[in-house]
């Protein structure tokens, strides 16, 4: 296998199905449809809807139903990004290389344009319904969207880090630095693999593993942004580096230093190579690629 062709083909084929889904510069609220659009286009390695469907394909899915939440998927990791940005939470301009949303549209826009992606990711994915026959697949798909994305996933582990060592708070412990983690960053990666073994009729057991997998490989990608974050450059990120540093944030290298981090990184990805390696179905690409997000410089 040409594993960075194979990548190039599914990229591109994941940017055509989030384009298609995309709401399109409408004239009113034209503003606003541009922004969306424009957080979208500036960039993205795509992987999360690129797990989804690697997991769909893996357990023998064929059909369409995958393609609206592989772009949901998108949609609700760029709304995240676009509000992470604004000023009141990292206040960055810079993101994949481009100008962020709000430095763009202004500030406004930009919190309307991350809502505005937040909620039209369940009108795609509720698209979902007229492409199968096995809706009750597809209610489980947004049962895990919906959780893995809100209060218990992702936006509250947000919430958490918008506090991390701030206004007098204490430094925090392992453990709390973990809750932040594997809710922030490793929830929207146990998603698309759970959602697509969902979709493609995998047992409860085996949607569980995905799901161990993503959280292990989802914290892994977090720590090795951390390191990012110390050893790489501007040019390389696509992003200000030593942000969490300015910020005063607590990180896996703060704690643990740059070379054990590194360590981690390695168990945690072992750790997921071997659930997969547990599972039935064609795997290959599936297991290079989890090897190579925990392992990226940019």
């Amino acid at each position: 296998m040409n594993f960075e062709q194979e990548l190039r083909e599914r990229h591109a084929r994941a940017n055509e199905i989030i384009s298609e889904y995309l709401p399109g510069e409408q004239a009113v609220p034209g503003r606003l449809a541009e922004a969306m659009d424009y957080s979208i286009r500036i960039g993205g390695k795509r992987i999360r809807p690129i797990l989804m469907q690697e997991s769909y394909r893996m357990y023998g899915g064929h059909e369409a139903v995958v393609e609206p939440f592989m772009a949901a998927i998108e949609m609700i990791h760029t709304h995240s990004l676009i509000h992470d940005d604004l000023p009141a939470l990292d206040n960055d301009e810079l993101r994949r290389g481009n100008r962020t949303t709000h430095a763009v549209f202004g500030e406004a826009i930009g919190i309307l344009a991350g809502d505005a992606l937040l909620n039209f990711a369940y009108e795609t994915a509720l698209q979902a319904f007229g492409l199968t026959k096995e809706t009750e697949r597809v209610v489980e798909g947004l049962r895990i969207l919906a959780g893995k994305s809100g209060l218990f996933g992702m936006l509250g582990g947000q919430s958490v880090d918008v506090e991390n060592d701030k206004d007098g708070m204490c430094p925090l412990d392992q453990d709390e630095l973990d809750y932040i983690y594997l809710h922030k960053t490793a929830a929207l990666i146990e998603a698309p693999l759970m959602i697509g073994a969902v979709l493609a009729g995998a047992g409860k057991d085996e949607v569980s593993c995905m799901e161990e997998i993503g959280r292990r490989i989802g914290l892994a990608f977090q720590i090795q942004d951390d390191i990012l974050d110390v050893t790489s450059t501007t040019g390389q990120l696509g992003k200000p580096i030593d942000s969490d540093r300015k910020n005063d944030k607590t990180t896996y290298v703060t704690l643990q230093g740059t070379t054990q981090s590194a360590k981690t990184v390695q168990e945690l990805t072992k750790e997921a190579v071997r659930l997969l390696d547990t599972l039935p179905g064609e795997k290959e690409f599936l297991r290079e690629m989890l090897l190579r997000m925990a392992s990226r410089t940019r």
